[in-house]
């Protein structure tokens, strides 16, 4: 099944969210994103195919969701996705399954900006982001949260208890 554009997914799709460790350049996005839409085309669990899409955000952050109400994804098929995507890690030159292990937030300027998990309090008291900075949610886990509370402030975010 090919995949589908990623604002056709029901709110209930299952998500996962994987952040790219520095921003992709465009030849960059172009690469992954072709990798990826040909994994989607292909991806299966159990000979079923999956109805799944996907979404790339601020050059870094990828989300690819799937419609459990036609075929749901097994271990199996999970696994083979996040293998894809560590397979291309080199060929990007960053780490695409590292992300729960770092703090994402929009700066002043607009720019996302990015810091190990144990040095983001650092970060905030030197001013770096605050209660009212855009903060990312990697921890999401369906489109619908993806679209409402992936990007939120800080204070609305399990981010606060950093600052």
């Amino acid at each position: 099944m090919p995949s589908v554009p990623f604002d056709t997914l029901p709110d209930d799709a299952r998500l996962w969210v994987f952040a790219s460790a520095e921003p992709l350049d465009g030849e960059q996005s172009a690469r992954l994103l072709h990798e990826v839409d040909a994994f989607l085309a292909t991806w299966a669990a159990h000979g079923d195919p999956l109805r799944a899409g996907r979404d790339w955000r601020d050059d870094r952050f990828l989300a690819v969701g799937v419609d459990q109400s036609t075929a749901g994804a097994s271990g199996c098929s999970i696994d083979g996705l996040f293998r894809r995507l560590q397979a291309l890690e080199p060929a990007l030159g960053t780490s695409l399954l590292g992300g729960a292990g770092r703090v994402y937030w929009r700066d002043a300027a607009g720019r996302v900006q990015a810091a190990p998990r144990p040095d983001a309090r650092a970060h905030a008291a030197r001013g770096a982001w605050g209660p009212d900075s855009p903060v990312f949610d990697l921890g999401v886990t369906t489109a619908g949260e993806w679209r409402r509370r992936f990007e939120r402030p800080a204070r609305d975010s399990w981010h606060a208890a950093l600052l």
